[in-house]
């Protein structure tokens, strides 16, 4: 896979490939697999039952990778998540066994419902790729993805994700629920049993390596370089804003965009991919004020404004 077109194929092909479980949500099915060609993991932040534990089962199947799920509760202790070591008796050394996060794809469920420790433990998995058991490191496969979720109605008993962690998702995307027309065909396509056990793999764990690294090769002129640090730092600017986005929203929209230009068959990255990607790129990243809170006005509302003020950079963005 050495070419954007070869990019472009993977896409449609794993995109088409869900959407055989996932019903009438192609936007966020395509955020999601931006993220998983930037490399990144994603937030998915919704109500229960609208399809974020099959959209996780469903990528992993759709890739042929191994999948894992982590159900998060308050009791959970950091090695139920990296692993342990265990003494073998008949070879006189320990053994390291280890836990659901060594996967390609991984479902963190709940994941506000662990506690801080428990919650850092995954928190070097995904920024390091590696687990430390017993002062050992362990590598993590390649493609490693976390895809956690989180209840945004129900807060009784859980512990809110700090602001470090929310900075480590590269996206944050909600499902919502699906239209009628969409709601009468999850219903007949579950008639005798779920499509998720009969999905085949559409693409390989080579095919993602190959894709993640082809997209770097997407070109992103000086100009849509100073507009994404422009959005990045208007966000620090705004008077709504009690905190920014830090300079991995400016990286994060960089990678993101190189990734949606090639998903759509283009070498280089416009101001609309920049657009497209900013609410779920710097939602979780920007923290409005109190006084915005009692205007009821979210991250997303300010960014949107700033989009709206900002001016699009224009004349040639194809190339140097």
């Amino acid at each position: 896979m050495n070419s954007i077109a070869d990019v472009q194929a993977f896409a449609e092909a794993v995109i088409e490939n869900i959407e055989k479980v996932i019903v009438g949500k192609r936007s966020t099915i395509e955020m999601t697999i931006v993220a998983l060609l930037s490399q990144g993991h994603v937030l998915i932040e919704d109500v229960p039952g609208v399809g974020k534990t099959m959209l996780a089962r469903s990528l992993a199947r759709s890739l042929d990778c191994d999948f894992d799920r982590i159900q998060f509760t308050p009791d959970m202790l950091p090695s139920d998540v990296t692993g342990v070591s265990i003494f073998n008796q008949s070879s006189r050394e320990f053994e390291y066994r280890p836990g659901p996060v060594v996967s390609q794809v991984v479902l963190a469920d709940e994941i506000n419902r662990a506690t801080p420790k428990t919650q850092a433990a995954l928190l070097e998995a995904m920024e390091e790729r590696q687990v430390t058991v017993d002062g050992v490191t362990h590598p993590l496969p390649r493609p490693f993805m976390v895809l956690a979720t989180q209840n945004p109605i129900e807060y009784e008993g859980t512990f809110p994700l700090p602001e470090a962690q929310l900075d480590r998702f590269l996206l944050r995307v909600r499902l919502g629920y699906p239209g009628s027309a969409d709601e009468v065909t999850i219903l007949d396509r579950q008639q005798f049993r779920h499509p998720v056990t009969e999905l085949e793999p559409a693409m390989s764990a080579d095919d993602v390596r190959a894709a993640q690294e082809s997209i770097k090769s997407v070109y992103v002129s000086p100009a849509v370089k100073r507009y994404i640090v422009a959005l990045n730092d208007e966000t620090r600017k705004h008077g709504d804003v009690y905190l920014g986005a830090s300079p991995r929203g400016s990286l994060t929209l960089y990678r993101t965009g190189q990734a949606r230009a090639a998903m759509h068959g283009r070498d280089f990255v416009l101001p609309d991919d920049v657009k497209a990607l900013a609410l779920p790129a710097l939602g979780h990243r920007v923290i409005i004020g109190p006084k915005a809170r009692l205007r009821e006005l979210s991250s997303e509302d300010i960014i949107q404004t700033i989009l709206d003020e900002l001016p699009v950079p224009a004349g040639d963005l194809t190339s140097e």
